[in-house]
């Protein structure tokens, strides 16, 4: 099964995920963003994350997810790479290990500023959760 594929959007970046749970989807987004940053498969994997908090809805704990990375990358240099993700009774938490992005050694993608709420969609297909997102650049 496919975990993510780039959308093309005049000005953003955008995915469009996939996962067999909801967990599995939220991962797989984290894995799809990274990637719209870096090649990941440089990163080290030896620190690690935890990141906990409450949404009101699915698509809002997306883009808290996605936005936390986001600060994340920004503020530290730190890329996830294996993630351990539980979300129930809307309160989301995920162990992240991962290791430290080098502008000097590290291939350099895009630069993400947020994940926005604009053509935002999260939901449930037959057997597989599907979501769309973008991404200010």
């Amino acid at each position: 099964m496919k975990k993510y594929e780039t959308i093309d959007i005049s000005g953003d970046a955008g995915l469009r995920i996939f996962g067999e749970t909801l967990e599995e989807l939220f991962e797989n987004a984290a894995r799809g963003m990274y990637e719209l940053t870096t090649d990941t498969s440089q990163i080290e994997d030896d620190d690690k994350r935890v990141i906990v908090f409450d949404a009101e809805s699915y698509e809002s704990m997306l883009i808290k997810w996605l936005n936390e990375l986001i600060f994340f990358f920004d503020t530290y240099n730190f890329v996830g790479k294996r993630y351990d993700i539980c979300i129930s009774e809307g309160i989301f938490s995920a162990e992240v290990r991962g290791g430290y992005f080098d502008p000097k050694a590290n291939e350099q993608r895009l630069l993400l500023k947020a994940a926005t709420y604009h053509r935002l969609s999260l939901k449930k297909n037959d057997s597989q959760w599907e979501a769309e997102v973008v991404f200010d650049i």
